[in-house]
């Protein structure tokens, strides 16, 4: 596992060791709303990240625990990524920065999601960490 230097105990200081980067974000982001899990689907997103700055944040979500890389069945040189437990309890995060992002930034926004977290903040939680977790025990 990457060792991480802990700054301070705080709580909110040793979350952003870990997921204090917004490349991190929006590979789980891929995961858990775009289904993505192959290097190659992560490099197609429209924020356009870096093939070296990909391949050091995969490396980091999985040494952290976050993410496991497995072959894929179709191909020996590619890599399928799924979220473990660990990764599947960011989705309330995620889903926090996209009502926060919703709320005070001038974006283009997916309607059902956001009616979803209307309608009922913890039954969309819920749902998106059941449909991660199908998603990774394939």
């Amino acid at each position: 596992m990457k060792a991480l230097k802990q700054r301070s105990t705080c709580p909110v200081s040793t979350s952003l060791d870990v997921l204090g980067d917004k490349w991190s974000l929006l590979i789980l982001r891929d995961m858990v709303f775009a289904g993505k899990s192959t290097y190659g689907e992560f490099l197609q997103s429209a924020e356009k990240i870096a093939t070296n700055v990909l391949a050091d944040r995969l490396a980091v979500l999985e040494s952290q625990g976050l993410l496991t890389k497995t072959v894929a069945s179709d191909k020996r040189s590619k890599f399928t990524y799924r979220l473990t437990e660990k990764g599947v309890d960011t989705v309330p995060i995620l889903m926090a920065l996209i009502q926060w992002g919703t709320k005070h930034c001038p974006t283009i926004v997916d309607p059902g999601l956001v009616e979803e977290l209307e309608a009922g903040e913890d039954a969309a939680v819920e749902k998106y960490q059941r449909l991660a977790r199908q998603k990774s025990l394939v």
